[in-house]
């Protein structure tokens, strides 16, 4: 696969994603294929499961509002409560996971307050408490895979997440449509822009801009990680003196290997841990020989810890903010 266009599409676009009128013509331009190839070879790795979309990926609790959250459900009743859980469309990512506390999902919303009212109602059709733990601080979010085995350097932001501010009327249509991801066709954002009431310069111009303010985290193809042969991943969290975090975040954040890294709070007693780290890799030998490798690197073998790998995908999707 490494020699075709396709395996390019995948490895190459995942960010960077040419913004103009006609991108498929500019990716097939660069690619040296006919545009309707572009679109096609897309079309069937959409339909293959190797990619969720094409389209932007937006920064937690930049736009609406975000959060882990957590439910510690008997194993016999984990496949009905994930089921219950899956049915809010607030719900984009949810995973059984190796830990007491073994379901895990993301829920996004357009308030804070609408993110509020959806936990009480998730808790009360699962019917089990869970536990809320939103971004408090990010050093790395990406989840962009090259797929050529040799990995880079991660770019630490290390910023403070602040309450998002609210969006117009105007952006809220834009982020509704962006959210479905971008229409395969030879004038995407005429199209988008045609559904909001907007031009497609106005569309164009609102996504770079949401790019260079950092909202949007990258804009490309949003590929499936298990699919494309990354099997294995945990989640490696940590309890640090409060005091340690950023600095050791920022480290960990900077590491080739970690896909995402972050502080949330801690939920006493039940939940110690105050930084998460996720790493992907294609068998769990070689995610956990990784994160031993860490550990010690980083001198973090006096610290506690747990590892979480990811045992059941029940959901997995983008985000939804309006």
């Amino acid at each position: 696969m490494n020699d075709t266009f396709e395996f390019r599409l995948l490895n190459e676009f995942q960010r960077d994603f040419p913004l103009c009128p006609a991108p498929f013509a500019e990716l097939a331009a660069r690619l040296g294929v006919a545009e309707k190839a572009v679109l096609g070879s897309l079309e069937k790795l959409r339909r293959e499961g190797k990619i969720s979309r094409v389209g932007a990926v937006f920064a937690p609790k930049r736009i609406g509002a975000s959060t882990l959250a957590a439910m510690a459900v008997p194993p016999q009743k984990l496949a009905m409560v994930a089921a219950a859980v899956n049915r809010f469309p607030e719900v984009n990512h949810n995973y059984e996971r190796e830990h007491r506390y073994n379901l895990w999902f993301v829920v996004t919303a357009g308030s804070e307050g609408r993110l509020q009212a959806t936990l009480g109602a998730i808790e009360k059709a699962a019917g089990y408490p869970l536990l809320a733990l939103p971004l408090e601080e990010e050093f790395h979010i990406d989840l962009g895979f090259c797929l050529q085995g040799e990995k880079q350097k991660n770019v630490v932001t290390a910023r403070p997440v602040q309450p998002a501010a609210p969006i117009g009327e105007s952006e809220r249509r834009l982020v509704s449509v962006l959210q479905e991801g971008l229409p395969l066709f030879m004038r995407p954002f005429a199209l988008i822009a045609e559904r909001i009431g907007a031009s497609e310069s106005d569309v164009l111009n609102r996504i770079r801009r949401w790019l260079d303010e950092g909202d949007i985290k990258r804009f490309g193809v949003v590929v499936r990680h298990h699919e494309l042969g990354y099997t294995a991943n945990a989640m490696l969290v940590h309890d640090l003196p409060d005091e340690q975090v950023s600095e050791i975040g920022r480290a960990l954040a900077g590491e080739p290997a970690v896909t995402l890294c972050y502080r949330r709070p801690r939920r006493l007693p039940d939940w110690p841990y105050n930084l998460f780290c996720m790493i992907h890799g294609r068998e769990r030998s070689e995610v956990e020989a990784t994160i031993a490798e860490l550990r010690q690197r980083h001198g973090l073998e006096t610290f506690g810890h747990d590892v979480l790998f990811s045992l059941t995908r029940f959901k997995q999707g983008g985000a939804r903010y309006a």
